[in-house]
């Protein structure tokens, strides 16, 4: 059985992982085998209040017998994995540094940071100690994503892609860093890495930002922030047009299967190399917020 822990309580995912990999206080068809989360710690949060981490860390350690440590770096050497998830994505690097220098395989919630040079230093500790690193919104193994890939022989080839997703705004992770990053996840899952610049449209009430593949081909991804909201995607095929709504209920499940399988393999599900392209395409869409019709090129030139 894996062993992890868990830093920072300042979102609900702490205690919705914990609960599917647990198995308490949730439906069993939503249970996810092969880890539980037996340690705890939380800090500071400069996004969520102290009375909802009180709550989240109550639940915790009082229903899902999750203990507490002192400090983050009192994990090393008593579990076998982390869970970084604190929601504000500009503390990743500093939370996620310790473990992955110790040789602490690390799942670091989304975002993955809100930093393409921060991206990039965690990629590079990552691969020169040989440590597993993976970062992903739940909503890229969303069911209907998962079914649109097994059906891709009737489909043909994905030429272009529409995602949606909602958007709210939060300055600690400023533009789609903070949830348009579900949208833009689905946008990736759908038409893979390789997108080399992009353009916003942005109001508001929603965003919209367009991103060209090396390819030729487009994307675009549409932040939800006034009227009817949810998740879902349009990917346009050589043999067809395929349109989806996403149904949430599961996502946490499908996600969590793949983290455990990391923690068991030591093999990341995702390239981290197309996390640091999500990475480059997101603060490069802020970048051009301001500037509607200006084409912003992603920075994925190799670092010296």
């Amino acid at each position: 059985m894996v062993r992890l822990g868990i830093v920072d309580f300042d979102t609900s995912h702490c205690v919705e992982f914990t609960k599917r990999l647990n198995h308490k206080n949730i439906a069993e068809d939503l249970w996810v085998d092969g880890a539980r989360v037996v340690l705890g710690w939380t800090g500071p949060s400069a996004i969520t209040h102290p009375e909802s981490i009180r709550g989240y860390q109550k639940t915790l350690t009082d229903e899902l017998g999750v203990e507490l440590v002192e400090n983050p770096q009192d994990m090393i050497g008593q579990v076998d994995g982390v869970l970084i998830e604190s929601q504000d994505g500009n503390v990743h690097y500093e939370r996620a540094l310790p473990f992955l220098k110790a040789g602490v395989p690390c799942f670091i919630d989304k975002p993955f940071t809100c930093s393409l040079s921060q991206a990039r230093e965690l990629v590079r500790i990552a691969v020169e100690g040989n440590v597993p690193l993976f970062s992903a919104s739940s909503l890229r193994y969303a069911l209907e994503v998962q079914e649109f890939h097994e059906t891709r022989e009737q489909t043909g080839r994905v030429l272009g892609a529409e995602t949606y997703s909602p958007c709210a705004l939060h300055p600690r992770n400023p533009g789609l860093f903070h949830y348009g990053i579900h949208g833009v996840e689905i946008l990736f899952a759908l038409m893979g890495p390789g997108c080399r610049s992009t353009r916003t449209v942005w109001q508001e009430g929603a965003e919209v930002t367009v991103g060209t593949w090396e390819d030729g081909r487009i994307g675009s991804v549409r932040g939800i922030r006034d009227g009817a909201s949810g998740y879902g995607f349009t990917a346009f095929c050589e043999k067809q047009i395929v349109s989806k709504t996403i149904n949430a209920r599961t996502i946490y499940r499908e996600l969590l299967k793949r983290i455990v399988t990391m923690f068991q393999t030591g093999t990341p599900p995702l390239d981290i190399a197309e996390t640091v392209e999500i990475v480059a395409f997101i603060e490069a869409a802020h970048q051009t917020r301001s500037q509607p019709g200006v084409e912003k090129s992603l920075d994925l030139r190799p670092k010296k």
